[in-house]
């Protein structure tokens, strides 16, 4: 059998299994609250008896939607300190509010102010912004925001001016260290930083698409200094481990591979934890031959020195941008009667995958399943793939007549036709100019919301997507094989019924509970709904999600993300929905908790926009009970 896992020996000190420690209660320090990226708070005064009572306490307006380029989404998860939120907004702005009013403090305008040499990567988008304090009464607090132009500031937390130690006046170039035939590429980070001790961390978007792209390397920087203290290669040149995996010279070059959703962190270990999306380019691999390390990885880095601790390949060879396009989660478990700290890393093809913190050995078995081979000359797709044995998975794995939609007979009909024409039925089916289903579509599954975890019970809490996409390759013309490749692709097709709805039968948005103590999903509810559809009789089907959920010590799940722009709040324990809320756009975000003057607050992102193209807002709202 096919390994996976390997792990590598390295000078960490390594701890006994340590009890998941969520932030202190009135803050929500980071975007995950932990360094750990649990998402849980211990703040009870919200409940299932009183959650139906709640109410927006306050919106704040960033006033983006009259300014040029305004109109796009947001994704930022607020954090909290001292009564102080830090957001970042659609054009890259932080903004610095108090928590219990919303009233403005201070605002910096990298844009406007420091206007950038080269373009966004990923259009620009930003999931919020990192803190870091050196500890002492008094003393320096920073707020670190990556822009993805390729730039990290950092800004005084009390005034929001640049530091004028750090970088260049402030900012530091995350470019300076790149090749000069990538440096004007595509680059910049997306999600939030992270930081251990005095050093920030950053994954970095890049190019996907084919030809050469800046590098998907991970990186830290001296959070006083700008300085750059290491960098992993997420594409492994010749003399380093994993090169072996790309044939011939098929690494140079090579971009993607990368940990655009983001990070986590083990303070006391010291360990940085990655979750890496597919190698360029995502849908054609012939230029790539062999499993192409560390694509499709859950990495542990040593945080002082980048050195890689451990990896688990999730994906082989990436044919689907099956990215991992979230941090993992590290929490606590309990097997075999002990407790066992651990790394759960939510993946789009709907799998969760559950390793040891310290040696990244599988918690539960995965086996190596066989995958079909393609018939794209010059393609050659993994001829097996990992997949656990525990938990089962949480998004529908491939469509055919069993399981086409059922919303209603034209709806049906409409859909069998054109799935007669179609590669279809089995996971892992590798694209072809037939056209192929790709289930989990591109979105998930999982996506770059990630999960949330309650350490009292075990339990993690996904949102996932059961849209499926038509993923058809046509052959370039001669003329464009050298810069484009052998092979393109029509484009990002979701197959939709005559009506615009999912293929699949419903529900198409879920939110799962899954018991990571036992490998057994909890509960599966539908999250998000077509009232249209619910007019016509059909059950509740749940909408595409983007953003994902957090989870409380008064038994809520708090989620929006749907594409019927609500706030919801479920029961944790059975997953009945008790609340949910109009917002004055969708929120595409993940939320946030925290208390300030003395009252629970729960704040979502309402940017609206985005890949669900529903209207574009440009609020923070703020839900509290009422006084």
């Amino acid at each position: 059998m096919r390994r996976c896992f390997i792990g590598l020996a390295c000078s960490l000190v390594l701890v006994g299994p340590l009890k998941a420690q969520p932030a202190p209660a009135d803050d929500w320090p980071g975007v995950g609250n932990d360094p750990g990226c649990m998402r849980y708070s211990t703040l009870d005064q919200i409940d299932r008896a009183n959650v139906a009572r709640l109410k927006p306490a306050w919106t704040y307006h960033t006033g983006e939607l009259d300014e040029e380029g305004g109109g796009k989404t947001i994704e930022c998860t607020p954090i909290v300190i001292d009564g102080v939120m830090y957001v970042t907004t659609a054009l890259l702005k932080v903004v610095a509010l108090d928590a219990a009013t919303g009233a403005e403090i201070w605002k910096f305008d990298p844009l406007k102010d420091h206007p950038p040499a080269h373009s966004l990567a990923s259009g620009g988008v930003n999931r919020g912004c990192a803190y870091w304090s050196d500890g002492q009464p008094g003393g320096a607090r920073r707020i670190l925001h990556g822009a993805s132009d390729g730039r990290l500031f950092s800004l005084d937390a009390a005034t929001g001016k640049l530091d004028p130690s750090f970088g260049e006046g402030g900012i530091r170039d995350l470019r300076k260290e790149l090749a000069p035939k990538v440096a004007s590429l595509a680059y910049g980070p997306t999600s939030a930083p992270v930081v251990w001790k005095d050093t920030v961390v950053l994954g970095f978007s890049c190019g996907e698409g084919p030809g050469i792209a800046a590098p998907g390397d991970v990186r830290a920087f001296d959070v006083r200094t700008g300085a750059q203290l290491w960098s992993f290669r997420t594409v492994p040149v010749p003399g380093e481990f994993g090169n072996d995996t790309w044939e011939g010279e098929s690494w140079k070059g090579r971009g993607a591979a990368n940990a655009w959703g983001g990070l986590s962190v083990d303070a006391r270990r010291g360990l940085i934890f990655a979750g890496t999306g597919s190698a360029a380019f995502d849908f054609y691999g012939g230029d790539r031959p062999g499993d192409n390390l560390f694509a499709n990885c859950t990495l542990a880095l040593d945080a002082a020195t980048g050195r890689r601790a451990w990896h688990f390949q999730t994906l082989r060879h990436d044919l689907w941008d099956h990215d991992l396009p979230t941090y993992p989660n590290l929490i606590t478990v309990e097997h075999d009667g002990k407790k066992l700290d651990a790394v759960a890393q939510v993946t789009k093809t709907g799998y969760v995958f559950l390793f040891d913190r310290e040696t990244g050995k599988p918690l539960f078995e995965v086996r190596d399943q066989p995958a079909p081979a393609s018939e794209i000359h010059g393609e050659r797709a993994a001829a097996t793939q990992p997949v656990p044995v525990k938990p089962p998975p949480f998004a529908v794995q491939a469509l055919d007549e069993s399981n086409a939609t059922d919303i209603g007979e034209a709806n049906r009909a409409f859909v069998l036709e054109k799935l007669a024409t179609l590669k279809t039925g089995a996971p892992f089916l590798p694209p072809s100019p037939q056209g192929t289903v790709v289930m989990p579509g591109y979105h998930g599954g999982a996506n770059w919301s990630g999960a949330s975890f309650d350490p009292t019970t075990g339990r993690l809490y996904v949102n996932s997507n059961n849209v499926p996409n038509i993923l058809t390759m046509t052959e370039s013309k001669a003329e464009d094989v050298l810069k484009n490749g052998p092979y393109g692709f029509t484009g990002y097709h979701q197959f939709l019924d005559h009506e615009g709805y999912p293929a699949v039968k419903p529900p198409w948005g879920v939110l799962n509970a899954i018991d990571l103590n036992r490998g057994d999903i909890a509960w599966q509810v539908p999250l998000g709904e077509h009232p249209e559809l619910t007019a016509r009789g059909v059950p509740r089907t749940g909408t595409e999600t983007f953003g994902g959920s957090i989870v409380t010590a008064g038994g809520l799940v708090f989620i929006a993300g749907t594409k019927d722009e609500r706030m919801h709040a479920f029961d944790k324990d059975d997953g009945r929905l008790l609340w949910e809320h109009p917002l004055p756009a969708g929120g595409y975000a993940t939320p946030s908790t925290y208390r300030a003057k003395g009252r629970q607050f729960v704040v979502i992102a309402a940017g609206g926009a985005g890949k669900l193209r529903t209207r574009a807002g440009d609020a923070f709202v703020a839900f509290s009970l009422p006084e």
